[in-house]
């Protein structure tokens, strides 16, 4: 079990909630296809926990590594970009038509595309251990959170569905700006 605490194990203790968050996230993704929201968004929260603790265990116990850097990101891509983007198409736009369809979808995608942009330009400036005090630009988890908001927004009737493919726009670009942050 000494793999568990060493940084050059790519199945260090950090490394493994890592692996729980993606895994909370492929089921997540299974779940929205089964129009199982809440099982979905439930295991998308599980997997945040895990993406919050992944990081601090790495920090405490120095087992930050590159595996892990990237690892984290593919996760943070799968659990924060692709699930919320999902959740969102199927629950809100699986019932929008013609060019309104097209519309929603095409955000949907920029959002994607920008996530993944976020997350690159996160690895090539990620230095191992190495924390800053603010992020520039939203983080996906964050984003994650705002659009799992305007989800709810939706479902209680409050934000139509034109409404939905605005903010998933906004916060899109939020990803990428020049917001600051704080890190907690």
């Amino acid at each position: 079990m000494q793999f568990l605490w060493k940084s050059t194990s790519h199945f260090n203790l950090a490394n493994l909630f890592t692996m729980v968050n993606i895994t909370c996230g492929l089921l997540a993704t299974y779940f929205i296809t089964q129009n199982n929201f809440f099982v979905a968004i439930i295991l998308a929260w599980i997997g945040g926990a895990f993406d919050i603790f992944d990081g601090k265990i790495a920090r405490r116990y120095s087992l930050s590594n590159e595996f892990g850097i990237q690892l984290d990101s593919f996760a943070d891509f799968l659990s924060f970009v692709l699930v919320p983007v999902f959740l969102i198409f199927q629950a809100v736009y699986s019932s929008m038509e013609g060019v309104i369809l097209i519309v929603a979808a095409l955000f949907s995608i920029s959002y994607v595309i920008a996530g993944l942009r976020r997350l690159i330009h996160f690895n090539l400036n990620a230095e191992e251990g190495k924390v800053e005090k603010f992020f520039t630009g939203v983080p996906t988890p964050l984003g994650a959170i705002l659009l799992w908001l305007v989800y709810l927004g939706n479902i209680y009737g409050i934000l139509p569905g034109v409404a939905v493919i605005v903010l998933m726009g906004l916060i899109g670009w939020l990803l990428n700006s020049n917001v600051k942050v704080p890190h907690p």
